[in-house]
């Protein structure tokens, strides 16, 4: 059988097999065609790929990255100007996030600047883990990272972040400004006890960690199931030895129940299912008491406090927009915007009971380092595991 007959079956007329519809009479035809198609192809690829570089749309990963740096550095007088025209020609920015209450800030920005925001939200440990996963893809989509401190000081370690140089930064306490500068912090995460109003009296309340032996708090109190770094920060403060012999006492005598999430801790504490809680985030129980549910929050010294974070990511797609936010949300409006809903902000201006408090740090360099023995040790001491 050739290519232009078949076998016929009998009473089967033969007939040359037709290319219906095809233009070339011979292959010598079709492959001139092709080259001719492909020289096309090549010359239009050429001019469009020559004009992305050129007005700076497209371009290597390495150069992608030199602008970022230039301009998350770049001091001159028209520096504001530059990054709004700059992002005229972008799209918009990605933004992930931990604190659900950032896309106030995201809104406030939209309708200041026109650039709009595409945010998704994860726990920390979420966020962190899908910076790194998809960096080691070269996947790079993200323009800001917003993270706890300990979180974003690793994704400094894993050389994902771009340092941002801002007069900004002259505004707020020295705790939200790394040497490094490769992140800032834009409010602290202040641990503090919480209490449901209807379920402890303020006699009973405690004033120190050693109160919380009593036999009084007999399954009524609670934790967060994640909260190491408070626990070795507090230790340090308290002295090793001390602290772990207070918190044996209390497990041993009391219990702790550990909830998973500052959040879902706080709204137990709310329901009055957990009487007493010890780490919740200073803005929890605020937030829930002004929606009408009997909660307060209850300082215990040594109070612990760490930064939460906005990051620039070093490959950015879509950089001046990127630092227009990142600015906009350390600057005393968008600090504005965090302090009405309750958060302790890190601009000096703008003043807050806890943050005059003698508040102790969680060192996120620290914390990295020692999070093995911190996470065995609250597993052992308070988890019991």
């Amino acid at each position: 059988m050739t290519a232009s007959t078949r076998a016929a079956s009998p009473g089967m007329e033969v007939r040359p097999c037709v290319h219906v519809g095809w233009p070339f009479d011979d292959m010598a035809a079709m492959n001139r065609q092709y080259k001719e198609e492909a020289d096309m192809k090549n010359v239009l690829f050429t001019v469009v790929a020559r004009a992305l570089v050129m007005t700076g749309l497209a371009c290597s990963p390495a150069v992608a990255q030199d602008r970022v740096e230039e301009l998350a550095t770049y001091q001159g007088p028209d520096r504001q100007a530059r990054l709004i025209e700059a992002a005229k020609k972008e799209n918009g920015i990605t933004i992930y996030h931990a604190y659900p209450a950032l896309t106030n800030v995201m809104a406030a920005f939209t309708k200041k600047y026109g650039i709009k925001t595409r945010p998704w939200r994860a726990g920390s440990e979420a966020v962190l883990q899908r910076l790194t996963t998809e960096a080691r893809g070269n996947r790079f989509e993200v323009d800001i990272v917003q993270n706890n401190a300990p979180e974003n000081e690793a994704a400094h370690r894993e050389k994902l972040l771009q340092a941002v140089r801002t007069p900004l930064t002259d505004d707020l306490i020295p705790q939200a400004v790394p040497a490094h500068r490769e992140w800032v912090g834009i409010t602290l995460d202040v641990w503090v006890a919480a209490y449901n109003t209807t379920k402890v009296k303020e006699s009973e309340l405690p004033k120190r960690y050693e109160d919380l032996q009593d036999p009084r708090w007999k399954g009524r109190l609670g934790i967060e199931a994640n909260n190491h770094g408070w626990y070795g920060t507090l230790l340090s403060e308290l002295g090793e030895q001390r602290g772990r012999e207070i918190f044996n006492n209390i497990v041993a005598t009391n219990g702790i129940s550990a909830r998973k999430g500052h959040s879902l801790l706080t709204t137990m504490v709310g329901s009055g299912e957990v009487p007493l809680a010890l780490t919740v985030y200073n803005w929890n129980p605020e937030q829930l008491a002004a929606k009408g549910a009997p909660i307060k929050g209850l300082p215990i010294d040594p109070v612990i406090a760490q930064p939460s974070t906005v990051a620039l990511m070093k490959k950015a797609p879509n950089p001046a927009s990127a630092i227009l936010f990142y600015e906009f949300v350390i600057s005393e409006e968008g600090q504005r915007i965090m302090q009405g809903m309750s958060y302790v902000t890190t601009h000096k201006r703008l003043e807050h009971p806890l943050r005059n408090a003698s508040l102790k740090f969680v060192d996120p360099a620290k914390a990295l380092d020692m999070q093995a023995v911190w996470l065995a040790d609250f597993e052992k001491t308070i988890l019991k595991k």
